[in-house]
């Protein structure tokens, strides 16, 4: 039998570790009994890859959330890759694969979005292929800096943002907006974990589009901790929600969303505004979280020069 080593993933405030174990129990089993099947490049000459050698080249996972499983891979050349085994996914074979292969041509004239190399519909599993990032994601770094690991300096989470925002006004500058009842211009999905940093602490962002491919499946654990840390952030599949999920990963670089009163402001606003309600309960009440949120303009404001990009105006 096939032996396997893993990394027990990190419970993530978010609940985007949560193990069920429904993915990777069995695939031992899968590996020694299926037959191999070649993936299918996005890549220009890229390196052919088959199944069993990903299953195989598995050393870790990286992580575990409703939609999938993330794994960390080492292929024969010495290459390492980040491989997202999807649960369920909503599309047909030929249309998954059309979808995958419109992202992949996106991601790849963006500097700031995670490139797509492979994919793989096969009857048991359906999995994409990324690049990988040693540096990991910006909530790993921000969850180091809270244990006491070196924190990211002001300048530093300055080019981060710099970058997600470049990253965020091509996806939204998509055009056509829509292919074959596929949004172009959205990505769905955007939070710290989702955020990959490159060695000189630029980033990109990975999982664009991947909420069109694959749906959500909760066990009562993940539900649980989805209720009470994922109402923070908007699930609409649109560039508002984008916008608003944006909003919430600058508020974490300033230390603000893993703060639980942070999270409970926020749940309590939404609400009211779903009602029409005035989010302020008093006028004092109004020019306090005015000043507080003062320097927070200043730092956007200071960003947007920076970039040069007229698409947040």
């Amino acid at each position: 039998m096939l032996s396997r080593a893993f990394t027990k993933p990190r419970r993530s405030f978010y609940g985007e570790n949560s193990r069920s174990g429904s993915i990777s129990e069995y695939d031992d089993c899968i590996v020694g009994f299926m037959d191999d099947v070649p993936l299918i490049s996005c890549e220009n000459n890229g390196q052919s890859l088959s199944l069993k050698e990903v299953l195989r080249t598995s050393v870790g996972v990286m992580g575990e959330n409703t939609r999938g499983l993330t794994e960390k891979v080492v292929l024969s050349n010495g290459r390492f890759c980040t491989v997202k085994r999807f649960r369920k996914v909503i599309a047909r074979k030929s249309e998954f694969g059309r979808r995958v292969k419109r992202l992949a041509q996106v991601c790849n004239k963006c500097d700031y979005l995670v490139p797509i190399t492979a994919y793989l519909y096969a009857k048991r599993i359906k999995l994409v292929v990324l690049d990988y990032y040693p540096m990991g994601s910006l909530a790993d770094l921000l969850s180091g800096g809270r244990r006491g690991q070196t924190a990211l300096n002001w300048n530093e989470r300055l080019r981060i943002i710099d970058s997600i925002a470049r990253a965020i006004a091509f996806i939204h500058g998509q055009s056509p907006p829509t292919a074959k009842n596929m949004k172009m211009n959205v990505h769905g999905n955007i939070k710290s974990s989702n955020i990959m940093i490159n060695n000189d602490l630029t980033a990109r962002l990975s999982d664009y589009g991947f909420v069109q491919l694959a749906d959500c499946i909760e066990d009562s654990e993940s539900k649980e901790q989805s209720r009470i840390t994922n109402n923070i952030y908007c699930e609409d599949l649109s560039q508002k929600s984008d916008v608003f999920n944006f909003g919430l990963v600058l508020l974490d670089m300033l230390g603000g969303v893993q703060d639980l009163s942070y999270i409970n402001c926020i749940v309590k606003m939404k609400e009211r505004i779903k009602k029409g309600e005035s989010c302020f309960s008093s006028s004092s009440e109004r020019e306090r979280t005015e000043a507080s949120f003062q320097g927070f303009r200043d730092c956007f404001g200071f960003h947007q020069q920076l970039a040069g990009d007229k698409t947040f105006n």
